[in-house]
C-alpha cells in the first residue's frame, strides 16, 4: 500500500502536517502585532529612556489607607523599568507565537486575558517612559478615563440596542447632541440638573422616533437616515443656539452640574477609589445599565426576542414576535440611552452647551460598538480603552509643558500626543478586532409576508 494511497493509516508526518493545514489562515495576525509592539517597547522605551530619571506615580491620597502605611507615592527608574516591561512584553509575544503556530487551542478566555494582560503591561511601559523625571496621579487619570467614557459608554450602549434588534443606528451622533442640548435647556430654565437629567432622555427621543419611522417604517436604506438625522441635529440645535441660549444664557444655558454621591471608605480605596465611588448619578447610572442590559439580552426571554429579530426576522416573525414592534422599542430605548450619554457632556461636568458639542463622540461609540462586538460589557471596555486613549494625551500634553530642559528631547511629541487616541481607534479596530460578527438581519429592512 503506496504513501498516497487513501486508504493507508496516516503516519506521524501525515498528522503533522493536517495539523498545519488545520490552523486558521491568519493565524500569524495575532502574534506578528504583539511582536511589533513588544520591540516598539523594548527598543523605543527602554533605549529612548533618560538614564538616572525616576518615573513618579501619585497612588494615593491622604486617608485612612495612607494612615496604615500605604505610600501617597511610588517611583522607579525608568530605564530598568522599562526594560523589565520590555522583556515581558517579548515573553509573551514568544507564548501567543508558540500556541498559534502549534495550533493549541486556547482554553476559554484565555486568549483574551493575554491580549488584555499585554494592553495593561504595554501601555505602562509608555507611561513610565512619557513620565519619567516626573510625577503623574494615577487616580486622577483614572477619573479623567471614566468622565470622557461615559458618553462613549451610553452611546455604544444605543448602537448595541438597535443592531441587536436589525436596525443600523449611526445616528447616535445626533441623539447625543440633542440630549446635552435638552439637558442644559430644560436644566437652566428649571434651575435643577436632576430636571434636566429627566429631560435629555426625552429629548433625545426625537431622533429615535424618526429613525424608527425611516428605517422601519418606511425601510428607507438605514445608514443614509442615520447620516441626514446627525445633520438635523446639528443645524437644530445650532439654530436654537443661536436664537434662543446665545440671546439669554442665563435663562436658557446657564452652566450647572449633578453632585457627586461620595461612598465612605470605598472612595478613599488607592488609585481606584476616586474613579468609582467618588461620581455624579450618571456614572453609577451607566454601570446599572451595563449590568441590567447584559443580563436582559442574553438570560431572559425578550433578550432572545430581541436577538432572533436581528438575525432572522422571518423565523422570529414565523413564532409570532412582532419584529416592527421590537424594532421600534429597541430603536426608541437605544435614544434614550445615548440622550443620558449626552446630558453627561453638559450637567455632568458643569459645562454650557456649544454648538456640535458632541465632536464625532457618537462616531467613536459606533467604533466602541463595533470593537466590543455587538456585546454591552465589550462595548464598555472598548468606549473606556478610547477615553484612556484621551485622557492619556490630556494628561501628558500637560507634563510635557513642564519638563526641565535635559528631558525636552526624549519627550512626546506634541503633535503625537493630539493624534494619539484616533491612531488608537484605527489600530484597535482595524487589526485587533478580528473577524466580527455582524447581526444576520443588521440594515436590512423586513417586510411582512
Amino acid at each position: 500500500m503506496s504513501a498516497h494511497d487513501p486508504r493507508a493509516l496516516p503516519t506521524d508526518d501525515v498528522v503533522v502536517l493536517d495539523t498545519v493545514k488545520g490552523r486558521l489562515p491568519n493565524w500569524w495576525h495575532m502574534p506578528l502585532a504583539l511582536s511589533i509592539f513588544a520591540l516598539i517597547a523594548l527598543a523605543g522605551f527602554w533605549l529612548g529612556a533618560v538614564p538616572g530619571h525616576d518615573s513618579t506615580f501619585t497612588i494615593a491620597r491622604e486617608s485612612m489607607f495612607t494612615d496604615m502605611g500605604v505610600p501617597q507615592k511610588i517611583s522607579m527608574p525608568a530605564q530598568a523599568t522599562s526594560l523589565v516591561l520590555g522583556l515581558l512584553l517579548v515573553a509573551l509575544a514568544a507564548l501567543v507565537w508558540i500556541v498559534q503556530a502549534k495550533n493549541f487551542t486556547w482554553p476559554r478566555g484565555t486568549k483574551g486575558l493575554v491580549q488584555v494582560v499585554f494592553g495593561v503591561l504595554w501601555a505602562f511601559d509608555f507611561l513610565v517612559w512619557a513620565v519619567a523625571g516626573q510625577a503623574l496621579d494615577l487616580g486622577y487619570l483614572l477619573q479623567a478615563t471614566l468622565a470622557l467614557a461615559v458618553p462613549l459608554v451610553f452611546g455604544a450602549l444605543s448602537g448595541v440596542l438597535s443592531e441587536r434588534a436589525g436596525v443600523v443606528n449611526i445616528a447616535i451622533e445626533g441623539q447625543l447632541l440633542l440630549g446635552a442640548f435638552g439637558a442644559a435647556l430644560v436644566g437652566s430654565m428649571t434651575g435643577s440638573p436632576w430636571i434636566g437629567m429627566i429631560a435629555a432622555p426625552v429629548v433625545a427621543l426625537l431622533i429615535g422616533a424618526l429613525l424608527a419611522l425611516f428605517a422601519v417604517g418606511y425601510h428607507v436604506q438605514q445608514i443614509i437616515v442615520g447620516v441626514v438625522l446627525n445633520v438635523l441635529a446639528i443645524g437644530l440645535t445650532g439654530f436654537l443656539f443661536g436664537t434662543l441660549m446665545k440671546q439669554d444664557p442665563e435663562h436658557f444655558n446657564t452652566p450647572m452640574r449633578l453632585p457627586n454621591l461620595r461612598v465612605p471608605v470605598l472612595s478613599d480605596i488607592p488609585v481606584i477609589g476616586p474613579a468609582l465611588f467618588d461620581q455624579n448619578i450618571l456614572v453609577y447610572l451607566m454601570w446599572v445599565i451595563v449590568a441590567v442590559l447584559t443580563t436582559a439580552l442574553f438570560w431572559t426571554r425578550w433578550g432572545l426576542r430581541v436577538r432572533a429579530v436581528g438575525e432572522h426576522p422571518l423565523a422570529a416573525d414565523t413564532v409570532g414576535i412582532n419584529v416592527a414592534k421590537t424594532r421600534w422599542s429597541n430603536v426608541l430605548l437605544g435614544s434614550a440611552v445615548a440622550g443620558l450619554g449626552g446630558a453627561t457632556l453638559t450637567i455632568g461636568t458643569n459645562v454650557a452647551f456649544a454648538k456640535e458639542m458632541s465632536a464625532g463622540k457618537g462616531y467613536i461609540a459606533l467604533a466602541a460598538m463595533i470593537l466590543g462586538r455587538y456585546h454591552p460589557v465589550g462595548a464598555m471596555c472598548a468606549a473606556l480603552f478610547f477615553a484612556f486613549a484621551t485622557a492619556l494625551q490630556q494628561n501628558l500634553g500637560i507634563l510635557s509643558s513642564s519638563l526641565p530642559p535635559d528631558l525636552h528631547k526624549a519627550t512626546v511629541p506634541s503633535e503625537f500626543l493630539a493624534m494619539l487616541p484616533y491612531v488608537v481607534t484605527l489600530f484597535a479596530v482595524a487589526g485587533f478586532v478580528g473577524r466580527v460578527r455582524v447581526p444576520a438581519a443588521d440594515g436590512e429592512p423586513y417586510i411582512k409576508q
